[in-house]
């Protein structure tokens, strides 16, 4: 008798475990989601990976009529790092140092002073591109930048269009700064893994 319980005891919990499983809503041995589905890569541009060196200079015009970057966000008066200045930018980027030459995109987004210790700038941009098979794509830079230092690195962490998964990172170095009205000339030497 105590073996017969103990087999139907058994099947009993066998049954139980079927029945909670059977009826679950948790994805189970490979089920998916029902608002996620896999996708073939190729099926949405995504072929071999290949990395690009684009070179270009970032127009930093604080002054004159037109500036294409803007203060929104004055600094305390007694900071000498300018910490909790914030700057919109719409700042054209060219194929040479002079604002004259080709304009291949703008850098979008904005920068901020996040330093107390030396000029250290948050800096967020959209590099959105118009030239060429490039035209409509953008790419997005994140990072650090210490303005004083020779060279300084940035992350590329997305992008659109011929950009999209993109990742990488950029290095930028001062060419110019004008200390009468601020405005900047930064060479940027960007390394973009994209599709």
């Amino acid at each position: 008798m105590a073996r017969a319980l103990s087999i139907s005891s058994s099947n009993l919990f066998f049954s139980f475990i079927f029945l909670i499983f059977s009826h679950a809503t948790i994805p189970i041995l490979g089920e998916e989601y029902s608002y996620v589905k896999r996708v073939d890569p190729k099926k949405i541009g995504m072929r071999k990976e290949k990395l690009s060196h684009f070179r270009f200079y970032w127009h930093d015009n604080v002054s004159g009529r037109n500036p294409t970057s803007i203060q929104v966000v004055a600094p305390p008066t007694n900071s000498t790092t300018a910490f909790g200045l914030v700057n919109m930018i719409d700042n054209p980027l060219t194929i040479e140092p002079k604002l004259s030459s080709k304009m291949v995109g703008k850098a979008q987004g904005l920068y901020t002073s996040a330093s107390q210790e030396e000029i250290g700038l948050l800096m967020i941009m959209n590099f959105a591109f118009f030239d060429g098979k490039y035209n409509g794509s953008t790419f997005t830079v994140l990072g650090r930048n210490t303005v004083f230092s020779k060279v300084r690195e940035m992350s590329v962490i997305s992008g659109s269009g011929l950009f999209r998964f993109a990742r990488g990172y950029v290095e930028l170095k001062t060419y110019s700064v004008n200390l009468t009205t601020r405005d900047a000339i930064v060479e940027y030497n960007a390394y973009v893994l994209h599709y």
